[in-house]
């Protein structure tokens, strides 16, 4: 091995959790877990999707949340859920894909309805999940059910959710049906790419002093009107490309996976090595 190597490659290929209470040690985008713990491949209300990546793995608090979540969306009008990535056995950078899922606290959610809870391990890799937005992207489609919305609400109103990542026409579904009243509708974070899955993120967990959550609060970032606005917005913007504000990319920018382990967090460190 490299004298210090790139830590997506050492996190990527750890053999196990460590041996530990969770504790997630970080920020989304540069930490990891200690005491991860595996969400069951099936369970009665759940089942989580593409085991090849084997990512599903988090801190005991978003397990324990994911199923309860599945439990509640068996009530309204699933069978369940089916369980996109959570994070790797420590955390930390992934050898593809996700820039964030580092401490155990993300977890992505299908929008595909359970249409069976016994599927195989190859039938998990091979289904997809479906869109609930209308090609032009400024509306949700014929997918998109009250039962999705209730689900998404419920998550949100969990104390322990600090926001939830879904597509901009989604967020204006949800504003239009509510008349933008609920301040957990402050929660949803209007994100490109996420149409066909929703993403939760928990705040840190009580105890866990060495996780910071980094973002700023959603409430300072949605102003009086829960971010209603905003998301509105972001769908006129899609509908007249022109008038979008030309953004300055940050030229300090590094995608997560391109750190070394010298660059992570010194308990982090610790974490990816320990034996």
């Amino acid at each position: 091995m490299a004298a210090d190597p790139l830590a997506k490659d050492v996190f990527g290929k750890t053999p196990g959790p460590t041996a530990a209470p969770g504790v997630a040690i970080g920020t989304y985008n540069k930490g990891c877990v200690s005491g991860a713990v595996q969400l069951p491949e099936t369970g009665p209300t759940w089942q989580a999707m593409r085991l090849s990546r084997n990512r599903n793995w988090a801190h005991p608090d978003m397990v324990g949340f994911v199923i309860a979540l599945s439990e509640a969306a068996s009530k309204m009008g699933f069978r369940g859920l089916y369980i996109g990535d959570m994070s790797q056995m420590r955390g930390g950078p992934m050898l593809s894909g996700h820039a964030s899922h580092q401490m155990g606290l993300d977890a992505d959610i299908w929008m595909l309805p359970p249409s069976s809870l016994s599927l195989s391990r190859a039938q998990r890799e091979n289904i997809s999940s479906i869109s609930v937005v209308a090609n032009n992207g400024l509306g949700v489609n014929s997918n998109w059910t009250p039962s999705h919305a209730a689900i998404i609400q419920s998550a949100a109103m969990d104390p322990r959710v600090d926001r939830i990542f879904i597509d901009a026409a989604v967020k204006v579904a949800m504003c239009d049906a509510n008349g933008n009243r609920g301040k957990w509708l402050q929660k949803l974070r209007p994100t490109p790419n996420h149409d066909y899955h929703f993403h939760v993120r928990l705040n840190c967990p009580a105890g866990n002093t060495g996780c910071t959550n980094t973002a700023a609060p959603v409430a300072a970032l949605s102003g009086n009107d829960n971010g209603c606005g905003a998301a509105r917005q972001e769908l006129a913007y899609r509908a007249n490309p022109s008038t979008r504000p030309k953004g300055t990319p940050n030229p300090n920018y590094r995608h997560p996976r391109s750190y070394r382990l010298s660059e992570m967090p010194k308990q982090c460190q610790a974490v990816a090595t320990a034996r």
